[in-house]
């Protein structure tokens, strides 16, 4: 938001360049302005020395001084868009991160240093001389992060990156998120002379980003006026009319207020109470937006345009029998609404906000939110985490919030690189989450996401019962894994040892924790098989080349058989979806790959061109029978059934794989590969296999099961199904079905594929 200019001292009016990315623009300033500059900067300083006072200890005053006077230096010369002295935007921050973040000395030297390793020619190693290591570090941290929103091309990649360092400095040293912080605060106090493209691009980043991050730092009255700023540039002409009709009814509201505090205020005190605080606090503008816009409702249809605060000041230990005795002092003067009691005083937000909650009825019949709270809980839901430090002995942000931090470690370890979107998706979802409350089967409570399941509930008792989760019992009851708790439940956590993390498990769970030990989990299995694959490619090339593999040798092979890296490789030859007889299509001399020819079709299908099949003819591909010399797989795009309207499609390594007509990537397929499309239907009659038996299975049925059943018993050859039913109880499943087999080897080996299947408890066989 900055522009270079070179300012020089002199009695004249001064011709200053500014440089600009196109042109240079002349700027006069006159000697009366530089002198009137030079006292903003001054008066700028000793603010920001009067805030600190309280919080410095003997000598912070001299090292904010040395900060101060670095900062001057480096950016000596240099103005903002505003056109003022740059100087005044990190004295600006650093009076945020003093006076309404909270923090301390530490914090706000940096604050001053933030832009001056990115900005100018100091490096950190200067940083480091002058002040500390920890300081170097911090300003590293500021140094490196950027905006996260655009999304064409290398942007993401770079912008991805510039994601983790904010979240791997927030989990290594939270000032730095809160320091910056404070800095996209100011920018968006002082953004009105940003070109209007600008203005909606940082407004929308802000929005998406930082103004949750503040809410979930528990930095409340920064996230409420991040959003405002962020609805003012995003979408001026609604914020400018909810501003206006604001200020057309204060006096109303005022009066309302007034009407409504008096005779409160007069009971408290009649109650004993006397050193409280009663305030009304206005609705924000973008919460205001909100409602309009979710609520389908007009302005003047909203009542809860403000809320009245109540702040008692007391010891800590005696805050929550005050807060109590201040509820019941309301509830004997207006009528509480109960449904909408929230007590984040005895089960604190995992942010570590605490309030009592209430909604009366109060003059006139219109309902008034009030807020009950200590003048500790009042600094913690202003100033979060730095009233923390500040309450906890300046040692930790409190125990939700470590935990969380923790879940960011986790979930940054088992992001794949490029994952930009992704990976903000995943800590957007847990900025704004709202909250329930559930026991484990001894009575321990657990805070968990809103939405969470069973899945999720057994990731946050340990990975280990996660990755055996089969499913649970609620309040006594036997539920699926993708069950959503509610607030109170009593979850038993059932598990098998047979059981094993997929993909599918990823749709299921959504807290962080579980999403990344998921992936994790994934990420170790497959590596692990990698590694099996990794030794039978080693083995092969000598037997063939009489070779060892190099890095050089296998990114040429990479990219031969268009694997998507060496990872993906290695797990394709240990799964068999990679055949290595087909580096007997290749020559290898030295660490160079000769002679390349077209690879070979993949272990276990036969090589299938267009030739094979007259697409204009009337014949068709019998599934289940007919053509049995043709290999064909039931796609998992679309996991066709019998009775659906099907096709085939040739693929190159894989046979053909059945589709569904309506599948996704149907139209897609038959407009590039047109002669690759094979007329396909189901079998009405087919010739009787061996014998007929029949099957039962139970277990906790979840969404595509029945699904998964019949893609197991499809893929198995010369099997057909003669009948299937399933019945459902307490989302327990009672599954029967007969199918046509060859040999008891293939029925064993159908049963216990089943018995491997996600939610399958029982298998067994009976006279069909």
């Amino acid at each position: 938001m900055e522009r270079n200019i070179v300012v020089q001292p002199t009695e004249e009016p001064i011709v200053v360049l500014a440089k600009g990315t196109e042109k240079t623009e002349e700027v006069v300033i006159s000697p009366e302005q530089l002198a009137d500059e030079k006292r903003q900067i001054r008066s700028a300083y000793r603010s920001l020395i009067r805030t600190c006072q309280p919080i410095m200890r003997s000598g912070d005053n001299v090292i904010i001084r040395q900060a101060f006077e670095l900062a001057d230096k480096a950016h000596a010369g240099v103005r903002r868009k505003s056109g003022e002295p740059y100087i005044l935007h990190p004295l600006a921050v650093a009076q945020i991160v003093a006076e309404e973040v909270g923090l301390g000395t530490t914090s706000v030297v940096c604050a001053l240093l933030h832009d001056v390793v990115e900005d100018t020619e100091y490096t950190l190693e200067d940083i480091e001389r002058a002040f500390n290591k920890n300081t170097a570090r911090i300003v590293d941290g500021l140094t490196k992060i950027k905006g996260v929103t655009k999304r064409s091309g290398d942007y993401v990649a770079q912008q991805s990156e510039n994601l983790k360092k904010i979240l791997l400095t927030l989990s290594d040293d939270v000032r730095v998120i809160l320091v910056k912080i404070a800095d996209r605060l100011h920018n968006m106090r002082t953004m009105k002379s940003m070109p209007e493209h600008k203005q909606v691009r940082i407004a929308s980043e802000t929005f998406y980003l930082y103004a949750p991050l503040a809410h979930r730092l528990g930095l409340y009255a920064i996230k409420t006026e991040l959003e405002d700023l962020s609805l003012k540039y995003s979408n001026p002409l609604r914020y400018k009319e909810i501003a206006s009709k604001l200020a057309q009814t204060k006096r109303d509201r005022d009066k309302f207020i007034k009407d409504f505090v008096g005779p409160l205020e007069d009971l408290l005190k009649e109650r004993g109470l006397d050193n409280f605080q009663v305030v009304g606090r206005p609705k924000s503008i973008n919460s205001i937006w909100n409602k309009i816009r979710t609520k389908n409702v007009t302005f003047e249809e909203i009542y809860d345009l403000f809320a009245i605060r109540i702040i008692i000041d007391c010891p800590q230990e005696e805050e929550k029998e005050l807060c109590w005795k201040v509820y019941s002092i309301i509830s004997d003067l207006y009528r509480p609404i109960v449904e909408r009691l929230r007590d984040w005083i005895s089960n604190p937000k995992s942010n570590g906000y605490e309030s009592l909650h209430t909604t009366v009825m109060g003059p006139e019949g219109k309902p008034v939110e009030v807020q009950i709270r200590a003048k500790r809980m009042d600094e913690i839901a202003e100033k979060g985490l730095a009233a923390h430090w500040k309450y906890k002995g300046g040692v930790s942000s409190g125990g939700e919030l470590d935990r969380w931090l923790e879940q960011v470690r986790g979930l940054l370890q088992h992001t794949e690189e490029g994952d930009a979107m992704e990976l903000i998706s995943d800590f957007k979802h847990s900025f704004y989450e709202r909250e329930l409350y559930v026991f484990t089967p001894k009575g321990d409570l657990k805070v968990m996401r809103g939405g969470a399941t069973i899945l999720d509930f057994a990731f946050e008792i340990h990975t280990a019962v996660g990755k055996q989760c089969v499913g649970g019992k609620i309040n006594g009851k036997l539920f699926p894994i993708s069950y959503k708790l509610s607030n109170g439940d009593q979850v038993e956590i059932l598990t098998a040892k047979k059981q094993s993390p997929s993909k599918d498990w990823l749709e299921i769970a959504v807290t962080s924790k579980a999403r990344s030990s998921i992936k994790g989990l994934l990420k170790e299995e497959k590596r692990r098989i990698a590694e099996d694959g990794q030794m039978m490619f080693e083995r092969k090339l000598k037997s063939l080349f009489k070779t060892s593999s190099s890095n050089e040798l296998v990114v040429q092979l990479v990219a031969f058989f268009k694997q998507e890296d060496t990872l993906n490789f290695f797990y394709n030859i240990a799964t068999g979806n990679f055949d290595l007889k087909q580096l007997k299509n290749i020559t290898i001399i030295g660490n160079k790959v000769q002679n390349l020819a077209e690879p070979r079709a993949a272990k276990g299908h036969q090589q299938i061109t267009e030739s094979d099949f007259d697409v204009n003819s009337d014949v068709d591909l019998m599934l289940f029978g007919g053509l049995d010399n043709v290999d064909y797989t039931i796609s998992p795009c679309c996991s066709p059934k019998p009775g659906d309207q099907v096709f085939g499609f040739i693929t190159i390594n894989n046979g053909i794989k059945i589709h569904r007509d309506v599948c996704p990537n149907a139209a897609n397929l038959r407009e590039r590969y047109p002669y690759r499309i094979v007329k396909t239907k189901w079998a009405q009659e087919t010739e009787s296999p061996a014998f007929l038996t029949g099957i039962n299975i139970k277990g906790i049925d979840h969404l595509g099961l029945v699904n998964k059943i019949t893609d197991i018993i499809s893929k198995k050859i010369g099997m057909n199904i003669r009948s299937i039913s399933f019945t459902t109880e307490d989302n327990v499943f009672d599954g029967r079905l007969t199918v046509f087999v060859n040999s008891n080897a293939d029925l064993n080996r159908l049963m216990k594929d089943l018995r491997a299947a996600n939610g399958v408890h029982k298998v067994t066989k009976f006279e069909a």
